[in-house]
């Protein structure tokens, strides 16, 4: 497996850090917005996904180049802690990989509006000896290497769909995040539709009981596991693998089609997903149908209060959120992420009108 630029990757700061990692955006104040008449920012704090970070930053800085008078600042610290901030209202407002279902939301004191920001996916990543190829995987062979059904490389179910690889018979180590992570949501989601076994014994969460294997905090921690660990497997964002240079394999999908994770088959992901949405974009497109779609994608989304108690957050974080889902798209696609279809911004859009 190829090694990870670590220099690289502390620079895109997907590292799962309790601090906030100060990004400055701003908002031309109107004459009734906070800082309009002193000078002094209005200051906004988001929290969550590490996943969305990349994208997150580079909207936080253009948003900045753009306007004045606002600082946005982002703690990278999970989805699982993101929600927990939304909730308890330490944060304006939260990310995560996960949207929240009805019983979920009933846990909060506020309504929540959530958001569809972009799309991405998970990816498998592995470290085997003497193996440089990309391999496939079918969805069996990933749910039976997590519960701890299949524990050879060289097992059928693997070397099956892998005719001309060489596989050995060392052990599989499985590496799990160890973090309340959305990247786990997304990937256990996946699990829980394939193979009826997983959904029974494990199930879909940010955080599960895993059969077996080792934890790793954050995408930093799983790759670190599996470049040290002969013989392991390990699941990361897919826009972690294209900024580190990750070997990852194919998935097989829904058509029995070897589906290689790119923003094109993301994008056909969530081909049909606008007409599943009608006004509720709490949607998983995991293991969709589709010949060119990969099947382990998903949207990330903005947990956002309907109502603030500071109107002039409101009327920023608003605006932030309109500008995001039509000029922010643009920068999606350079880092690695898929940008919504238009379809689906549209539905975002008529959500903006719950915000008070």
């Amino acid at each position: 497996m190829r090694s990870l630029n670590r220099k690289r990757f502390a620079a895109l700061a997907f590292a799962v850090s309790a601090a906030f990692a100060v990004v400055s955006c701003s908002h031309a104040p109107s004459g009734n917005e906070a800082g309009s008449s002193s000078g002094s920012p209005v200051l906004i704090n988001v929290a969550g996904s590490t996943f969305g970070y990349p994208i997150y930053s580079k909207w936080f800085d253009v948003y900045h180049q753009q306007h004045a008078n606002v600082e946005l600042n982002y703690g990278s610290i999970g989805s699982g802690g993101g929600i927990e901030q939304t909730r308890s209202g330490t944060v304006d407002f939260g990310a995560s990989d996960m949207p929240l279902n009805d019983q979920l939301l009933s846990t909060f004191k506020t309504k929540i509006v959530q958001f569809t920001t972009v799309m991405g996916a998970t990816v498998p990543m592995y470290n085997i000896p003497g193996v440089t190829a990309e391999l496939k995987f079918t969805p069996k062979a990933l749910a039976d290497i997590y519960l701890g059904k299949v524990t050879r490389w060289n097992d059928p179910a693997i070397a099956g769909v892998n005719p001309g690889v060489k596989l050995p018979a060392g052990k599989i180590v499985p590496v799990h995040r160890s973090d309340s992570s959305g990247t786990t949501f997304v990937w256990t989601d996946y699990l829980s539709k394939v193979s009826p076994q997983w959904k029974a014994k494990v199930g879909s969460n940010t955080a599960v009981n895993w059969p077996v294997g080792l934890g790793g905090k954050g995408s930093e921690g799983v790759s670190g596991l599996v470049e040290q660990t002969p013989y392991s497997i390990g699941y990361v964002e897919l826009i972690y693998a294209l900024q580190n240079h990750i070997l990852y394999g194919t998935v097989e999908n829904s058509s029995g089609k070897f589906i290689k994770a790119t923003l094109d088959s993301v994008t056909a992901a969530a081909a049909g997903a606008a007409a599943q949405m009608q006004n509720d974009v709490r949607i998983s497109i995991t293991n969709a149908p589709g010949e060119d779609a990969y099947p382990i994608s998903c949207f990330t989304y903005y947990l956002v209060p309907a109502t603030f108690s500071d109107a002039a957050k409101g009327t920023i974080i608003k605006d932030f959120l309109h500008w995001m889902l039509t000029d922010g798209q643009q920068y999606a696609a350079p880092l690695g992420y898929a940008p919504l279809p238009q379809a689906v911004v549209n539905i975002n859009l008529s959500l903006l009108s719950q915000l008070q």
